[in-house]
């Protein structure tokens, strides 16, 4: 009786065992394939020439041309990652101040996880940047391999900070970033970035943090954890917004569709504060300006620039500047259109600030009254903002006096970034 009774227990639970078994190995299976993809999605970018073997993956002496480091010569070079030699703190992970064995001076990058995004990340970050030459980009010494103890990245050392850290941060203070000097440093961005972008890259973090400094005040454009190389002849990449409040394109975080229009946006807020002096988000202002890029549209829209422009730049006192701060915030206005394809490309706003820059060299010493030297021939723009003009292909400055008339942008709601 009892054997009978026992023995459909045990018909019902072998069933339930098997499954539960089936799932398990099904789970160790998706992991392992999970973490295998990372290779694979690396692997399947690289050129005849960036080849990887297993075994350069596995502990190689390079990943993509880059050096690959051992932990316990970064953990030296950063005195154990001591504190005191921190140089910043990002989302992804700490940046330290380093000493290299052979002398030179270095920025290692922590990340803070060892996980599969952490490390798609860093190979991501590794493949872009030993792929990439241009003077205004910061240059990737190594790493260490993808399986040692932590992941690190190791840079050229900057010592001057960031824009940010100028602007508005711990080495901010009068006069220590004058006008031809923030003139420099938005050509040297834009410069960067256009190239990028002719490179089929996007950056997907332009933020004034991320736009490092020499003791020259020379740009070095960083941090390529979350830039994308853009498929050819694709128009977009469909994908889930990232980026920094303040600078996510409302566009790419309504429709996630990432362009490279989407950095010509996170630009135009670098220029706002570039001639503002303010940070990109402030919780302590009005709450539908706290969101820097809201409230330049605001005042350029109702002809209160003059309550834009950081005063200590001598805006008032110096027609010179006057002229091309004035002329950078209608560079910074048509970059902020809500409409990504009203906004003009990172080459034409090259050439639009090298000619307001160039503007200035030739008029040095001049005294000029009538505004109407500085205006380019195009047409006005409609009340509607869909006849909003592209500076397209022109090296000639755009003009100040449409700044100070009433403009009409196509972002009249508010801008979101959160």
């Amino acid at each position: 009786m009892k054997e009978y009774l026992i023995t459909p227990v045990f018909s019902s639970v072998i069933p339930g065992v098997v499954i539960l078994l089936l799932c398990l190995v099904i789970i160790f299976i998706w992991r392992r394939n999970k973490w295998n993809h990372v290779s694979s999605y690396i692997s399947s970018k690289n050129t005849s020439s960036h080849h990887l073997s297993k075994a350069d993956l596995e502990g190689g002496s390079a990943y993509f041309g880059a050096s690959v480091f051992s932990y316990a010569e970064l953990e030296q070079a950063t005195d154990d990652f001591d504190p005191s030699k921190e140089l910043g703190d990002g989302g992804f992970g700490a940046v330290y101040h380093g000493i290299l064995r052979d002398g030179r001076e270095v920025a290692v990058k922590r990340l803070y996880e060892h996980n599969y995004k952490r490390v798609k990340q860093f190979m991501n970050e590794i493949e872009i940047l030993t792929c990439l030459s241009h003077p205004n980009l910061v240059t990737l010494f190594g790493c260490t391999s993808r399986h040692s103890r932590e992941l690190l990245l190791v840079y050229e050392y900057i010592p001057n900070g960031t824009v940010a850290d100028h602007l508005h941060g711990d080495r901010a203070k009068d006069g220590s970033l004058a006008w031809p000097i923030r003139m420099n440093i938005a050509i040297e961005t834009a410069s960067a970035l256009a190239y990028l972008h002719d490179s089929d890259i996007i950056h997907r973090d332009v933020k004034t943090d991320n736009i490092l400094l020499d003791n020259d005040f020379c740009v070095k454009v960083g941090d390529f954890g979350l830039s994308r190389l853009f498929p050819n002849h694709a128009t977009h990449v469909s994908t889930a917004p990232q980026g920094t409040p303040g600078y996510v394109d409302p566009e790419y975080h309504r429709c996630y569709q990432l362009t490279d229009k989407s950095d010509v946006y996170s630009f135009g807020v670098v220029l706002i504060e570039l001639i503002s002096s303010l940070p990109a988000v402030d919780l302590n202002r009005h709450r539908d300006e706290i969101n820097l890029a809201n409230l330049a549209v605001n005042r350029i829209q109702n002809r209160a620039i003059h309550e834009l422009i950081d005063p200590s730049l001598g805006f008032e006192s110096d027609p010179s500047i006057e002229r091309m701060t004035l002329s950078v915030a209608e560079v910074a206005f048509r970059c902020l259109q809500l409409d990504k394809d009203i906004r003009p490309s990172m080459k034409e706003i090259l050439e639009a600030l090298m000619g307001i820059q160039a503007y200035k060299d030739e008029n040095a010493g001049k005294i000029i009254d009538d505004g109407s030297m500085l205006t380019t021939k195009r047409p006005p723009t409609s009340p509607d903002g869909k006849d909003v003009v592209l500076l397209k292909n022109s090296m000639s400055p755009v003009s100040p006096a449409s700044v100070t008339n009433r403009w009409v942008s196509t972002s009249t709601t508010p801008t979101s970034s959160e």
